[in-house]
């Protein structure tokens, strides 16, 4: 297998942090935008997308802040996705930030994807 490349994005949200982490945090949350179901059963969460299913296993969370996943199939490797609020202190800006890890050749893909679904949850989220 390939060496993943690592990456990073950050999108502005117009949202209460609070809000914005229930949507990046729980099941009913994930599956408004980013699969069509999400189910957590202890620290594994399954994402299906149009009959596809996804494993991952939750590897950390701070309430209101963050939350980190890895996918079964990278278990015993580095790789992983997480989802982070960034408030700027000064302005009270709120940012999704997102690290996400692909292949050389799908990183922009990745982005392109990513892109997309934070997207449609601004949409759910009536940000701009």
């Amino acid at each position: 297998m390939d060496d993943k490349i690592k990456y990073e994005m950050e999108f502005p949200m117009q949202v209460s942090p609070s809000l914005l982490y229930t949507y990046i945090s729980t099941p009913s949350g994930m599956s408004e935008w980013y699969a069509d179901n999400v189910n957590s059963r202890g620290e594994f969460f399954t994402f299906i997308w149009e009959g596809s299913e996804e494993k991952a296993k939750l590897l950390s969370k701070k309430s209101g802040e963050r939350i980190k996943f890895r996918w079964m199939e990278d278990e015993g490797t580095e790789y992983f996705f997480e989802l982070r609020i960034q408030v700027d202190g000064v302005t009270k800006d709120v940012a999704l930030m997102v690290t996400d890890f692909a292949e050389e050749d799908e990183v922009e893909e990745g982005k392109l994807l990513w892109e997309s679904m934070i997207g449609e949850l601004k949409q759910i989220l009536g940000s701009k």
